[in-house]
């Protein structure tokens, strides 16, 4: 996993940006990307700050956990609903998700949707 360079290092580039150096230069100087080194004077001017955002973990499940009760109330209601049927329902409700978001929601929540065990295979016929 990555890890973000120090904010010390990232003030250091936006300082000698500011003082008139070029990125490129800034960047070759400090030794670190011409990227780098442009987002982090962009973000300067933008933000204010050059500090890094947060690295990793779950920022999308928000969306799905926000509807929360109306998904357990769906499921309540219709024990047997499928992910595609649960998704129609969301729609309607004005929540879009997909299948696989849906499945997430409820792996999480350790919930199961099985349906019952299908019956035996006939046997076949004997060949002769």
């Amino acid at each position: 996993m990555s890890k973000a360079l120090s904010v010390d290092l990232r003030e250091r580039v936006v300082a000698a940006i500011e003082a008139g150096s070029s990125c490129r230069a800034a960047a070759s100087r400090f030794d670190v990307g011409i990227s780098s080194a442009i987002r982090w004077a962009s973000l300067k001017r933008s933000v204010g700050s050059v500090a890094p955002g947060p690295l990793g973990g779950d920022r999308r499940s928000g969306r799905i956990e926000a509807h929360a009760p109306l998904i357990l109330g769906l499921l309540e209601r219709t024990p047997d609903i499928t992910l595609s049927e649960l998704r129609v329902e969301l729609a309607e409700a004005g929540a879009p998700v997909g299948v696989a978001t849906s499945w997430r929601f409820f792996a999480r929540r350790r919930i199961t949707l099985k349906k019952g065990r299908r019956t035996q295979r006939s046997s076949s016929a004997p060949t002769s």
